[in-house]
C-alpha cells in the first residue's frame, strides 16, 4: 500500500462511523448514503422523533408551540448522533426545540445582525466595504435551534427566486469594490449541483470578484451531500473557501472526515466557525478535543462565535467571559493553529469584534510586564 494512503487511513481510523438506530438498520447502504434520501426522510414531527429517541415532556411541549415560530427538520444521519435517552445530549440541544425558545428576552432581535437593513437589493447584504453576503436559498438540511436567521430559514416565502439571484449577480457585477462573496442561505449546498455551478460560474466571470466562500453546515449534518461530482465542480472555480460549523466532537465522524477529505483534496480551504452554546461546548476540554479533531480533518478552527441575540436563544447563550476563558485555556496548551478567534458579531450591524484574554499585567515606561499561558510573569522592554 502507498505510504501516504496508509498514513491517511491511520488518521481516518480514529474517526468512527455513525451508528444507526434500529429504525434505519435495514436501509441499504447505497440508499442511506444518497443525500437526496437523507433530505426526503428528515424527521419533521414528534411521532417521527419518537421512533428513534425518547421525546421528553419539555421537548413535547416546545415542539407543539414552536412549529409556527421555527420548523423542525433533522436528517436521519444527524439524528443518529443523538443519545436517545439523554436530555442533555449536545446534539439534541442543537436540533430539538426546548421551552426556552418560546420565551424571548426583551432585548433579543428577529434580525440581530441587521442583515435586512443592509440589503441594497433582495438577497444581498453589503455591510463591509469589500465583501457581500449572497443569500441563495431558504433551505437547510437541519434546522439548528440556535439559528440566527430564523426569520428566513425554513420559510418557503423567503426562497431565492431566479429573478432574485439575477438581481444579486447584477449588483455584484456593478460594484467593483466587492472582491469577496459569502455564498449563504439557508445552506447553499441545498441547491442542486446545476444551480450551484450556475452561481459559481456567473460569479467567477465577474472580473473584480477574487474570493468565493461557501458557508455550509452540510459537512456536519449531511456529509452525504459532499459527492465526487460536487468536489469536481468546486475545483473549477478556485479560490474557494468553505466555512463550516462543527460545534462538538461527536459531530466529527468517519462520514464527516471523508466529506472534508473530498473538499480538501479538491483544493478547497476549510475553516470552522463554532458557535458557543450553553451545555453543548461551553467547556474548554470539549473545545480542545473538537479543534484537535478538526485539524486532523484538515479543517482550521477559525472562529468561536458568541451566540447572537436572536429571538429565543437566551437559554443557549453563555456569558462572554466563558469564551475568553476558553481561549485562555487553549493558547499555549495546544498548537496555535488550534486556537480560533473569539468574536462577538455586534447587534445592529456593528460587525465582528475579536476578544482576547488579558496578557498585559503592567506597563511602566518602556517596561512591559506580561504573563504567559502558565501565568508566569515576563518583562519586555519596548523599542523607542
Amino acid at each position: 500500500m502507498d505510504s501516504n494512503l496508509l498514513n491517511n487511513n491511520r488518521i481516518r481510523d480514529r474517526f468512527k462511523p455513525v451508528q444507526r438506530p434500529l429504525a434505519w438498520m435495514d436501509i441499504p447502504k447505497e440508499t442511506w448514503n444518497r443525500w437526496t434520501w437523507q433530505q426526503q426522510k428528515r424527521l419533521r414531527t414528534e411521532d417521527q422523533l419518537a421512533q428513534v429517541l425518547t421525546v421528553f415532556d419539555d421537548e413535547r411541549a416546545a415542539l407543539d408551540a414552536s412549529k409556527e415560530l421555527f420548523d423542525l427538520a433533522i436528517t436521519p444521519y444527524y439524528a443518529s448522533l443523538i443519545e436517545p435517552n439523554n436530555p442533555l445530549c449536545p446534539i439534541r440541544l442543537q436540533c430539538i426545540p426546548k421551552p426556552g425558545e418560546l420565551d424571548p428576552a426583551a432585548y433579543e432581535l428577529s434580525d440581530p445582525l441587521a442583515e435586512d437593513s443592509h440589503m441594497p437589493v433582495p438577497g444581498i447584504t453589503h455591510r463591509y466595504p469589500d465583501r457581500v453576503l449572497f443569500y441563495t436559498t431558504h433551505h437547510c438540511a437541519v434546522y439548528c435551534r440556535h439559528c440566527t436567521r430564523k426569520r428566513k430559514v425554513s420559510d418557503p416565502s423567503t426562497a431565492a427566486t431566479q429573478q432574485q439571484l439575477e438581481q444579486g449577480l447584477n449588483y455584484i457585477a456593478a460594484h467593483p469594490e466587492v472582491r469577496d462573496i459569502l455564498i449563504s442561505g439557508g445552506d447553499p449546498l441545498s441547491n442542486s449541483d446545476d444551480r450551484l455551478e450556475y452561481i459559481l460560474e456567473r460569479l467567477r466571470a465577474i472580473e473584480h470578484v477574487e474570493i468565493l466562500r461557501l458557508c455550509t453546515r452540510n459537512l456536519v449534518t449531511l456529509p452525504q451531500r459532499i459527492t465526487l461530482n460536487l468536489a469536481q465542480i468546486l475545483k473549477k472555480y478556485h479560490p474557494i473557501y468553505v466555512h463550516t460549523h462543527f460545534n462538538h466532537p461527536k459531530e466529527c465522524t468517519r462520514e464527516a472526515f471523508d466529506a472534508c477529505a473530498l473538499l480538501a483534496d479538491a483544493g478547497c480551504v476549510l475553516n470552522n466557525q463554532m458557535v458557543l452554546l450553553r451545555g453543548v461546548n461551553d467547556d474548554p476540554a470539549v473545545v480542545l478535543e473538537l479543534n484537535q479533531k478538526l485539524l486532523m480533518m484538515r479543517v482550521k478552527p477559525y472562529y468561536i462565535f458568541q451566540c447572537d441575540m436572536a429571538q429565543g436563544l437566551s437559554h443557549l447563550r453563555t456569558p462572554i467571559a466563558k469564551g475568553i476563558e476558553i481561549i485562555d485555556s487553549l493558547r499555549g496548551w495546544t498548537s496555535g493553529i488550534a486556537v480560533p478567534h473569539f468574536v462577538v458579531d455586534l447587534p445592529g450591524g456593528g460587525g465582528k469584534v475579536s476578544l482576547l484574554p488579558e496578557y498585559v499585567m503592567k506597563r511602566e515606561g518602556k517596561k512591559w510586564l506580561f504573563r504567559n499561558y502558565q501565568n508566569i510573569p515576563f518583562e519586555y522592554f519596548d523599542a523607542d
